[in-house]
């Protein structure tokens, strides 16, 4: 493993917590390594969104490679600020040119900024409403479809225009089979991204939760501890993790060495399993040296969370079985219908896209979000309905209760 490889210290705890010993990409990270660096240090790249969790991860290895441009665009000010820190204070300096901007990617002072330069050979697209509780209310899942759809449209189109190599933009697990809006939202965007494949290459990669990202409940973990808070954690809900650092990897290994159309996935293995919500908890707590006090309501773990003082070593916990839309019972990366690659990469799976979707429906969709905003007035079984003509098997799950309406 070349020293770009390694594993940070806080990924080695990471690792701990979600029941593994070694990053899942190692070897292929080893294998392309030398290609990896020889590329990254003669091209120029731009992250949106490259101050959220993943974005941070994959602009570090961007620049640890020390590629000759890298600027990075992000909505959040102040995480833009701590990326600089984290980055200077991990790796210093390069040669080459490194700049952040605070810039919505949605406005005019973006297409500005594209203008007065936008010569990059690759353009990643981080930026996310990533959030199934972002559906609870219609102005806010509206942004959800602008954002995770159009903003990507234009900021393709730019990338054409600028004559960029290769757009990358950042999809997820929950696009096979969606049962949610945000799942849903991000289906519609792999089609969109394949109607530019003909005009750019463009890949993507379907992701795992990466443990700990911003706004995460894992991350909530933390800010219920520094808040003595009770933690409060679903028992029936298995999800798959990634590290902070392999989702920045798997971005990388897609966006330098997927083909066009491809996205790419974790390979499930034993190295790569199943894990509850609650048992991370039980396992963070054991490690900063508490143990669970099982509560069975709201009110009595807020009564002990206020009640604890430092020299109690248990922490006041409510787990229980999740009742909330959105959820999806169980996570696949990729349907039965989809075609496979599962030979090029050791712990990397890759679907082949047809690239030629359905041009009328992606129209017609246009058609009817310009004409809600038009109006100003829309429900959100509206735009179900209208995620339903655009993925026809879109089972969407509504429970009559969400996240918001729990601790």
């Amino acid at each position: 493993m070349t020293k770009n490889d390694e594993i940070d210290s806080s990924s080695l705890k990471i690792l701990s917590l979600i029941g593994r010993d070694k990053n899942i990409f190692n070897q292929d990270m080893f294998n392309r390594g030398d290609e990896l660096n020889r590329i990254i240090s003669t091209s120029s790249f731009l992250v949106l969104g490259g101050a959220g969790s993943i974005g941070q991860a994959v602009t570090k290895e961007i620049f640890k490679r020390k590629p000759q441009k890298l600027h990075v665009v992000d909505i959040s000010e102040n995480n833009l600020v701590e990326l600089v820190r984290d980055i200077r204070s991990s790796f210093g300096y390069i040669d080459g040119d490194f700049k952040t901007y605070a810039l919505d990617i949605g406005s005019w002072q973006y297409d500005a900024f594209i203008d007065s330069d936008g010569a990059y050979d690759y353009v990643l697209n981080l930026s996310a409403l990533k959030h199934v509780r972002s559906e609870e209310d219609p102005f806010t899942l509206m942004r959800m479809i602008e954002v995770n759809i159009f903003n990507t449209d234009k900021t393709i189109q730019q990338s054409i225009k600028k004559g960029a190599k290769k757009y990358f933009c950042v999809s997820t697990d929950k696009a096979a089979n969606p049962v949610n809006m945000m799942g849903a939202s991000k289906r519609i965007m792999e089609m969109f991204l394949m109607r530019r494949c003909k005009s750019i290459n463009i890949s993507t990669a379907r992701f795992a939760n990466v443990a700990f990202s911003d706004g995460s409940l894992l991350h909530g973990f933390q800010q219920r501890i520094l808040k003595h808070q009770p933690i409060v954690a679903p028992n029936d809900v298995k999800r798959y993790f990634l590290t902070p650092q392999e989702s920045g990897e798997l971005c990388l290994m897609s966006c330098i060495f997927g083909e066009n159309g491809d996205v790419f996935f974790p390979k499930l293995s034993e190295e790569l399993h199943l894990i509850t919500f609650s048992e991370i908890a039980k396992r963070y707590l054991l490690s900063i040296g508490y143990e669970v006090d099982a509560c069975k309501t709201e009110v009595e773990a807020r009564k002990k969370a206020s009640a604890s003082n430092k020299s109690n070593k248990k922490w006041p916990c409510l787990f229980s079985p999740s009742n909330t839309t959105g959820e999806k019972d169980y996570e696949e990366f990729y349907t039965k219908e989809e075609i496979l690659d599962m030979k090029k990469f050791n712990n990397l799976g890759i679907i082949k896209n047809d690239i030629d979707p359905a041009m009328a429906k992606l129209i017609l969709f246009e058609e009817n979000i310009n004409a809600i905003k038009k109006k100003k007035l829309w429900s959100k079984q509206e735009l179900v309905e209208l995620f339903r003509l655009m993925i026809p098997n879109f089972d969407h799950l509504e429970k009559g209760k969400h996240l918001d309406s729990k601790m």
